[in-house]
């Protein structure tokens, strides 16, 4: 192993982070500024006056961590020890596997719940991952992995999809993942939900009649640099519109702005496998 050059990349990469950190700071500190000074009505007011609804809402005091991680790469088929799993590999670094069943396995029923126990029981390391979305049209269920229970959402690298066929049997499934994954020690008070909110509301992304179904905190891709990543605590927020289409937000959890990963989500929903 090149010590010298791994150590070069981790300084780079603590580097970036410092920089990124005050620049975030300053961006908070201007954000909470303008806040004030927009007066009279709160973004509750704000909401309630469109009447765009929402529930209970996470922990205002939540704190998180920018983490790193590793590309993990997969030796060798031999590393899958089911005999009913025939092993590929879908690019030359290893970094995306690919198993198809001999015999496809039964699913207990079509739900959330049946896909979960079907990847704790079959894939590699499958509880480090969270269901995302199932698609019954397209019979594919997607996983993110995470980290504290927090998804690292739409990360090529961190991605699990699963396809079954008309019969309810699975007969693939793709996966990528990243390991070596480590926290900064400096914990982050993120920012609230209704300021992100207010973020939002301010972009007129959030439009009248509709209703706030989901607000977590999980993370996406600050940067990439070649099998090195760095994740920052990201909050996603789901819009049910009132003919109930369904929209989703990503906004950076300390500095406020939103993330556009629309690029990366199209890519890992459309991938078409070819199983019938």
């Amino acid at each position: 192993m090149d010590w010298n050059r791994t150590k070069s990349i981790f300084i780079f990469v603590f580097l970036i982070l410092d920089i990124f950190l005050y620049s975030m700071y300053l961006n908070r500190y201007n954000e909470a500024q303008s806040v004030e000074i927009l007066g009279e009505k709160t973004i509750e007011a704000r909401l309630k006056d469109d009447n765009i609804t929402y529930g209970a809402l996470p922990n205002s005091n939540e704190s998180a961590t920018y983490i790193t991680g590793k590309v993990h790469i997969f030796k060798n088929a031999d590393d899958f020890t089911d005999d009913n799993q025939r092993i590929s590999f879908t690019d030359e670094t290893h970094a995306h596997v690919r198993a198809t069943f001999i015999n496809p396995v039964k699913l207990r029923n079509i739900d959330d719940s049946s896909f979960t126990e079907f990847v704790h029981t079959n894939v590699k390391d499958g509880d480090s991952y969270a269901l995302w979305k199932v698609d019954r049209e397209e019979r594919v269920a997607i996983f993110f992995q995470k980290k504290n229970n927090r998804m690292f959402y739409y990360n090529e690298s961190a991605l699990l999809k699963v396809r079954w066929n008309t019969d309810n049997e699975v007969v693939t499934y793709e996966q990528s993942m990243i390991d070596n994954i480590e926290e900064m020690e400096q914990q982050e008070t993120v920012i609230p939900p209704l300021q992100i909110f207010q973020t939002l509301y301010n972009k007129g992304l959030l439009k009248s009649e509709s209703r706030i179904t989901q607000v977590k905190l999980g993370y996406s891709t600050f940067s990439n640099l070649t099998q090195t990543q760095v994740l920052i605590p990201t909050w996603e927020v789901q819009v049910k519109l009132s003919g109930g289409e369904i929209e989703e937000y990503f906004v950076d959890a300390i500095d406020g702005k939103i993330v556009e990963i629309q690029g990366d989500k199209k890519k890992g929903e459309e991938e078409d496998w070819g199983v019938e």
